[in-house]
């Protein structure tokens, strides 16, 4: 069961899985609202899934609602784990889609799972918060916890930061408007997550949290500058202090050390590639290939 399964990542996710062999429930707010735990407990009872990914959150940081945030992100998965446990729990695996934006502002050096979390938004504090409330549920079920650093690709919604470069790009824009342009950080393509959850399941890992990142910092600039190449336009950047966060980490580069120790090397695309795939699914020409 992959819940969130219509989103972004689901997209990607559904087709690797069933390549490997599974058969997938994909959960949306249509079928079961998890805010709602006699509906959650119902669906659960009904398809009494072997595995279950748990995806589905409001992700997106700046959401105008905090209480929404929380709502969904921690009494939702509260909810999503206590129907488990209490008419499922022959489960063999859940996996909990937390975020490296528990980790805050960082400290300058590549973080590992052991470094102090200090979230610095709603965002961020109901991931940490389902973090703390699934160990509640350590002695009942097997719960990983995967904490991925920015990734995208084709489907992510325009209000992220690549897709909305990529998009400008692709339609000529003449300028697009951006916050702080030296900002670092660790970029992964959507299919190397997809392929990392898809292990887990296969691992036997049964516990423990896990970054999933590329370990490489890059900046915001170099992405302006690679998409400009593989694009072949240029795009004038205006600096908007609406888009300037004072709480925004310099550099956020994570070790993917410990997942690496759990199920293998990871299989990590160039990012040049993962841009140019975007591109031209955007409709855009680009440059021949070096």
């Amino acid at each position: 069961m992959v819940t969130g399964g219509e989103g972004f990542t689901g997209h990607h996710l559904k087709p690797e899985l069933e390549r490997r062999g599974y058969s997938v429930i994909r959960h949306s707010e249509a079928i079961c609202d998890l805010r709602n735990p006699k509906a959650v407990r119902s669906f659960i009872d009904l398809e009494r899934p072997d595995f279950v990914i748990h995806l589905a959150a409001i992700s997106f940081v700046p959401h105008g609602s905090p209480a929404e945030i929380y709502e969904i992100n921690t009494v939702g998965t509260t909810n999503l784990l206590e129907a488990l446990r209490s008419v499922c729990r022959d489960v063999r695996k859940v996996i909990l889609a937390s975020s490296s934006q528990v980790y805050g502002r960082g400290n300058g050096a590549d973080l590992d799972e052991s470094g102090p979390c200090r979230p610095i938004s709603h965002y961020a504090c109901s991931k940490l918060a389902m973090e703390h409330m699934a160990a509640t549920y350590s002695d009942h079920l097997p719960i990983v916890i995967t904490r991925p650093f920015n990734y995208t690709g084709p489907g992510q919604p325009s209000h992220f930061l690549v897709p909305k470069i990529v998009a400008h790009f692709a339609r000529g824009e003449p300028y697009i408007e951006l916050g702080n342009t030296d900002i670092v950080r660790d970029f992964s393509d959507v299919r190397t997550v997809a392929d990392v959850y898809c292990r887990l399941l296969a691992s036997p890992t049964t516990a423990g949290t896990f970054n999933i990142c590329s370990g490489v910092g890059r900046s915001l600039r170099w992405l302006l500058d690679e998409t400009s190449r593989l694009s072949g336009r240029q795009l004038q950047v205006k600096v908007s202090q609406d888009l300037v966060r004072s709480s925004d980490a310099q550099r956020m580069v994570g070790s993917c050390r410990r997942l690496v120790e759990a199920i293998g090397p990871l299989v990590h695309s160039d990012f040049s590639a993962t841009l140019r795939w975007m591109l031209e699914e955007a409709g855009a020409s680009c440059a021949p290939s070096d």
